[in-house]
């Protein structure tokens, strides 16, 4: 139910540095109502225009602190993510996205939030790669969204 609000749908930019597009970014929420600590955030499956985008393209923006990996994320584990807080995805793409509309496919993978669950060993040492359906707890299915990106971006 709620993987279909996890994008803002006036969020998609272009991100710059230093003059140069380095990426793209989302305004991003929580699918879980209760939140959940960072520790227990496993990326995203994305793909834009049927072009994956990995985990180790993907950094982490929430509570005020930068971009954070999710192996970085990992050791987070009493910084916690509310439900109604918007965090900001950064995906790391050379140029950029074209402006227009783009097509979304997204799913948000979180570990564990209810106490002990079977895979919770495993999935210590070994994540699920979001999109498998492993770890995707309160959204069970892949999304998709049409989204537009109207700026090309700024530093």
């Amino acid at each position: 139910m709620f993987e279909n609000f996890l994008i803002r749908e006036d969020s998609l930019r272009n991100e710059c540095r230093g003059g140069h597009v380095i990426g793209f970014t989302l305004a991003v929420r929580n699918a879980n109502y209760r939140g959940v600590y960072l520790s227990l955030h496993n990326g995203y499956y994305l793909a834009v225009d049927d072009v994956e985008y990995p985990v180790e393209a993907q950094t982490f923006e929430i509570n005020g602190r930068g971009p954070r990996t999710f192996e970085e994320l990992r050791g987070a584990v009493w910084e916690h993510w509310d439900f109604d807080d918007e965090a900001i995805l950064h995906v790391g793409l050379p140029g950029g996205l074209t402006p227009g509309w783009h097509r979304i496919r997204f799913q948000q993978s979180v570990l564990a939030a209810y106490g002990y669950q079977p895979t919770d060993e495993e999935w210590v040492r070994n994540p699920p790669r979001p999109g498998s359906g492993a770890g995707s707890e309160k959204s069970p299915h892949i999304v998709t969204y049409e989204v537009a990106l109207t700026e090309k971006g700024s530093d």
